[in-house]
């Protein structure tokens, strides 16, 4: 489950946005100003910042400027009521991946996070190392020294969403959401077939294993 850290000095709009977020099934941690902001990202995992512009103490371009000091990765997205083109263009110079308009439409905001995370995703997690083993998302391979398995995609996708996050629990429903998509007409129990598949595949393989949570779902676990 991907984090999201909304930063506003409004405190409804927090509230809103954050109901939206974990509707969707988002982690959301939420932040008064920037200040406070950097005492969330110090202790928590950030996958995406979304952020107000006019803030006391440090506002959105404070934030963001200090950020991209040492954090060129992390897809920040500024809301902002402030509208004129020199805003956005600030913004974006000082590092920003994408601007929205207040007030916010539910289903925009959504589509926006999910095109920031996607494209982060594409750009920043193209391989995963877990001790002796390689997982490439370019080819959707697992490799161990001179060994190499190509995975069908929803395979690859689901052991590659685990071993993203060890030792952290899916539910069924989250790892269908996730790589099957919202929409998919197909049962949980998918993920209960490909998981199998998985721990047939790699069951001599002593690196990591997918552990079954009874009456929650699964987690994976390094052993190297």
């Amino acid at each position: 489950m991907f984090h999201v850290l909304v930063i506003d000095d409004d405190k409804n709009i927090r509230y809103v946005m954050k109901e939206i977020l974990e509707t969707a099934q988002y982690t959301v941690f939420t932040a008064e100003n920037g200040e406070k902001a950097f005492d969330i990202l110090v202790k928590e995992h950030i996958d995406l910042a979304i952020v107000d512009i006019m803030m006391p103490n440090m506002d959105g371009y404070e934030f963001t400027k200090e950020l991209r000091s040492f954090d060129n990765e992390m897809p920040i997205l500024m809301v902002s009521a402030k509208q004129l083109p020199e805003d956005r263009k600030k913004g974006f110079v000082l590092g920003i991946d994408d601007f929205m308009a207040k007030p916010i439409d539910p289903e925009e905001l959504l589509l926006h996070v999910k095109a920031l995370l996607r494209r982060s995703k594409i750009v920043n997690e193209r391989k995963l190392t877990v001790g002796s083993v390689t997982l490439d998302y370019d080819s959707y391979t697992v490799s161990r020294g001179d060994e190499v398995q190509e995975l069908p995609q929803k395979e690859f996708l689901l052991l590659f969403k685990l071993l993203s996050f060890p030792n952290k629990i899916f539910t069924r429903i989250q790892l269908m959401d996730e790589i099957w998509g919202v929409d998919c007409d197909t049962g949980s129990e998918t993920v209960t077939t490909h998981v199998g598949r998985l721990r047939k595949r790699f069951e001599d393989w002593d690196d990591f294993e997918i552990e079954a949570i009874r009456g929650l779902g699964y987690k994976a676990v390094k052993r190297r």
